[in-house]
């Protein structure tokens, strides 16, 4: 499970994804940590991606709440528990299976996620990388909600697989607690991930390789989960 990860600057995250941006684009503005219910961002196709206007780019990104919000949340308290979304789950949840049969697919570019390592029978905050020092793009769904006072809010969610036999996740969280990983995409698969039907989304849900990660305590980040 991931309830921290580091967010990158809005311009930085496509083109890290392949976008061509003009000069004088002005990205939105992010915290650089990112909690549950805090302020963060994803990229996924715009909605008029099919409408053959050249003038639609081909990915978008939005701000949003990190933690889902389907449409008959009360209020935003709710992305507080559902910032990660269980793959073995996602269809029957109530709060995630409008999304995915929606095929509602984006993905969250991170330098880095942060997960406790309880090995040492305390909760070290360790920092997750990539090991070729690329951003993490990591598999999500996204939403829109409209609050009290009709305001429309975008939220989004991670993916989670198991990770019980994971060589590098499995040392993470409290020893009597199932392992779980989000779901990392290769960047090859990007756009299949954000174009896939709901019939194909499954297939995505596998394990990062544990040689392409790299994993370094990081004490300082005393609000990792």
């Amino acid at each position: 499970m991931c309830s921290h990860y580091e967010t990158l600057k809005a311009r930085e995250a496509l083109e890290a994804l392949g976008a061509v941006l003009p000069a004088d684009w002005e990205p939105p503005r992010f915290s650089a940590d990112v909690f549950p219910g805090g302020q963060g961002m994803f990229v996924r196709r715009p909605r008029e991606a099919d409408s053959g206007d050249e003038a639609v780019p081909e990915i978008e990104v939005l701000p949003g709440v990190f933690g889902l919000l389907p449409f008959w949340a009360k209020d935003a308290k709710l992305a507080r528990q559902t910032y990660n979304a269980r793959s073995e789950t996602v269809t029957s949840k109530p709060s995630f299976r409008d999304a995915w049969k929606r095929a509602q697919h984006c993905i969250i570019p991170a330098p880095a996620i942060y997960e406790p390592d309880w090995r040492s029978g305390k909760a070290v905050p360790t920092r997750i990388t990539r090991a070729d020092g690329e951003p993490l793009g990591i598999a999500g769904l996204w939403e829109r909600w409209k609050d009290a006072g009709g305001q429309v809010v975008h939220s989004f969610t991670m993916l989670t697989v198991n990770a019980d036999d994971h060589e590098l996740m499995r040392n993470f969280h409290r020893p009597d607690k199932e392992k779980r990983m989000v779901v990392i995409l290769p960047r090859g698969l990007y756009s299949d991930w954000l174009d896939a039907p709901p019939e194909r989304s499954m297939e995505f849900m596998r394990q990062f390789p544990a040689d392409r990660l790299h994993a370094e305590a990081h004490p300082t980040a005393e609000k990792a989960s």
